[in-house]
């Protein structure tokens, strides 16, 4: 069950925004979507060489997982116990999200999923590949009088 105490200490985190990725139907993650603003033109130069750099970093200094490499439907969180660096490397590709108005979020969880692929930093966790997408639930809220023809 989630801890919502704010002060619960989190395993994983990832940041992803609104949009999916086609493979994995699964919200893109920030490296994704950094490099989405670069190949549409969106960012300048200067911005784009900076995300360049951060790229690289990572690209340098984490493993590339397997799953990741082989394009599986996976997606990546950090570990949080491992993150001070990384997100010290991250802050400025947030940064670029934030100048572009691009929309992202912070996850945090202790239950990612079916993890596939674990190293020092970051997991990898399958997920399904398909969008499911249910019905909306009757409204559980109360009948207001103009609702019940008492208005």
């Amino acid at each position: 069950m989630a801890d919502l105490n704010p002060n619960t200490r989190y395993k994983y985190v990832r940041i992803q925004g609104q949009e999916l990725a086609e493979n994995t139907m699964y919200a893109k993650g920030i490296f994704s979507m950094c490099w989405q603003l670069i190949q549409n033109d969106v960012m300048d130069e200067e911005d784009a060489d900076l995300f360049k750099e951060i790229d690289k970093w990572f690209a340098e200094e984490l493993p590339w997982p397997e799953p990741c490499k082989r394009q599986e439907k996976v997606v990546c969180f950090f570990k949080t116990e491992n993150t001070e660096a990384m997100m010290r490397m991250i802050r400025p590709a947030l940064w670029l999200l934030e100048r572009y108005n691009h929309p992202y979020y912070l996850v945090y969880t202790n239950s990612p999923g079916e993890i596939v692929y674990e190293d020092h930093y970051q997991v990898a966790v399958k997920v399904p590949g398909v969008l499911q997408i249910e019905p909306v639930q009757p409204s559980w809220s109360p009948k207001n009088d103009a609702e019940e023809g008492n208005a």
